[in-house]
């Protein structure tokens, strides 16, 4: 049972790290002279053919075809607003500042669950938890340290429009996926996290296919370096890190301490961002506000996957939602 619990952590580490290559990639991307819209466009058209040939090893379409077939407003909307109104702001506060800034502000999304459960359900899971609301208050002095510290104490408009992105993304992305699972527990659809991925992922093609248009037309095509680091942040994002993090919740999905461990994993993205930015990208490391305002936040992460995995034992569906969070 403890070496169960110590893979499922070790995977979730893995999948983290991944992760985080997002907000290196992207500002690589951005750092070199490339324009961000073809960052985050580029991202998802890559994603859904790697999905389609991850699928097969993951029980095919399943009902998939059938529910989009019987419910595609539903799957329009929530997608759109999961993964376009997500991934657009968080590419474009990219130019902000270096990897690690962008990455410490989207850790914000532990709070949106909480904080947007009374809007989204109408059983005993709209309640507000208080406990995890005062360590989400901890994560957000944490951020605005963080953004202090690299502004030198003088927080200008543009700094204040990049914190409001990453926010909007980090809020976007947990509503469109709690919404779509919401849909499906009406209906009763059984899909697994790749299933609903990769359907997430074709619906939001729409939108991407005419933001594609509309950016080829105003800046011209994606230039091969913008198309290798964008096929960069789908493999490792949207395909390995989504595959790991799902396979080390399942390991671990009946104990509460386990899960909590390996959801707590999230705050290794700000070391790993860290880390690369300096080792590749140049970028200097956090000092002073802005060193303490990481240090909360990866404390805060680590209090909230704690009290999260001892809310959610004996609790399937509070089991789910901590899993839904995390999977593009």
């Amino acid at each position: 049972m403890r070496s169960n619990a110590l893979a499922a952590v070790g995977l979730a580490l893995c999948s983290a790290l991944f992760f985080t290559l997002t907000y290196v990639l992207n500002r690589s991307l951005v750092a070199g002279g490339g324009h961000w819209a073809w960052a985050v466009i580029l991202r998802y058209l890559i994603t859904l053919p790697l999905l389609a040939a991850v699928l097969p090893m993951q029980g095919g379409l399943g009902e998939l075809p059938r529910e989009l077939r019987r419910h595609p407003r539903s799957w329009l909307l929530w997608s759109s607003v999961g993964f376009v109104l997500f991934g657009v702001p968080l590419t474009w506060a990219a130019s902000s500042g270096p990897s690690w800034l962008v990455a410490g502000s989207f850790q914000t999304t532990v709070l949106a669950g909480p904080l947007l459960a009374p809007l989204i359900y109408r059983d005993e899971r709209a309640r507000l938890a208080w406990r995890t609301l005062a360590i989400g208050a901890l994560i957000v002095a944490g951020v605005f340290a963080l953004q202090w510290g690299h502004a030198q104490g003088r927080l200008r408009a543009g700094d204040w429009l990049a914190i409001g992105a990453v926010v909007l993304s980090a809020f976007a992305y947990p509503l469109g996926n709690r919404k779509l699972l919401l849909h499906l527990e009406r209906g009763e659809t059984r899909l697994n996290a790749v299933q609903r991925v990769f359907g997430m992922t074709l619906c939001s093609w729409p939108l991407w296919l005419l933001f594609a248009a509309i950016a080829w037309c105003t800046v011209g095509p994606p230039t091969l370096r913008e198309a290798w680091l964008a096929g960069g942040v789908a493999l490792s994002s949207g395909t390995i890190a989504t595959v790991l993090f799902f396979r080390a919740t399942d390991m671990v999905r009946s104990e509460p301490t386990a899960l909590a461990a390996v959801e707590a994993m999230q705050a290794a993205e700000l070391l790993f961002a860290t880390l690369l930015g300096v080792l590749f990208l140049g970028e200097a490391w956090p000092r002073g506000y802005a060193l303490s305002g990481a240090l909360a936040i990866v404390v805060g992460i680590a209090l909230f996957g704690w009290v999260s995995g001892r809310g959610a034992a004996g609790h399937d569906e509070e089991v789910r939602a901590l899993r839904s969070d995390r999977s593009a």
